[in-house]
């Protein structure tokens, strides 16, 4: 007779309600690899499907926002789960149905609000923002958004470090949640991204640029890592700059595939390495 024993710590369940990018930069598929890379259990929600690699995206099929719930009822209510990472919602209907399907949830929810894909191509519906902002951010715990996904937010252009900094504290305190800001479209000589926490303080974190065209799918892997982490109980500041450094040694550890923005190396950045490294 052979038993089965379960881990006295279990992997931290995190779902990631995204779309799948066919090319496995971004969206789903690099959350995957994130999850599991940082010691999670890894569950999904398809939000859309995308037909796109390292130089565009050439097709967006969006789920039914109906589906969309089916897939986040059917894990939660079976696995549970301990944090979960949203990232491209493509309809005010998708939006919609996801905020309904986590009611209830008192897990960390991380949003990505991806609007932009790294080649330039918009990703989300324009009036899905509005949805986004009113009806999903006010149930997250941090909202992740680069330079040009916040001016989108907040109605106007943004190129600054210094304007960076004022939009997370407006966006933080327009929605209740932490926000991390992402600075790497500004024209500093490092990359400064701002994590303004309501009612607490602004922190900020710099790196020195690395030179490189294979950026695709940094975002998706920050908001994953730092999901991830959250849900092994991470503080959050403590979790944005573990996820931060995890990022940036997937950065360096790129295989160079693709003719455009390629991929990162998830692979690279194992989990025994990632405990003793990126706390540096």
């Amino acid at each position: 007779m052979t038993t089965t024993t379960r881990p006295s710590t279990p992997a931290p369940r995190i779902l990631s309600i995204a779309g799948s990018d066919s090319s496995g930069g971004a969206g789903i598929q690099a959350d995957i690899k994130t999850i599991t890379m940082l010691g999670g259990y890894a569950m999904t929600a398809i939000t859309a499907v995308t037909a796109q690699n390292s130089v565009g995206v050439q097709a967006i099929a969006p789920m039914s926002g109906d589906m969309v719930a089916e897939q986040i009822a059917s894990c939660i209510s079976d696995i549970g789960v301990d944090a979960v990472k949203i990232g491209m919602l493509h309809d005010a209907d998708i939006i919609a149905h996801v905020a309904r399907a986590l009611e209830g949830v008192r897990a960390p929810i991380v949003v990505d609000p991806v609007m932009i894909a790294t080649s330039g191509a918009a990703l989300i519906d324009p009036e899905a923002i509005t949805a986004l902002r009113e009806v999903l951010f006010p149930r997250a715990a941090l909202i992740t958004p680069n330079l040009p996904e916040l001016g989108h937010l907040l109605g106007r252009n943004l190129t600054t470090t210094e304007q960076l900094v004022g939009a997370a504290e407006e966006l933080s305190n327009m929605t209740g949640a932490a926000v991390l800001a992402k600075g790497g479209h500004t024209l500093d000589a490092r990359i400064i991204d701002v994590l303004y926490v309501p009612r607490e303080r602004a922190v900020q974190f710099d790196h020195a640029r690395i030179d490189t065209p294979h950026t695709h799918g940094t975002g998706c892997t920050l908001s994953s890592a730092i999901a991830t982490l959250l849900g092994h109980r991470q503080p959050l500041e403590h979790a944005v700059r573990l996820g931060r450094n995890f990022v940036i040694r997937a950065i360096e550890a790129a295989p160079g595939f693709g003719a455009g923005n390629g991929p990162l190396g998830h692979q690279a950045v194992r989990a025994n390495q990632s405990s003793r490294d990126m706390d540096k």
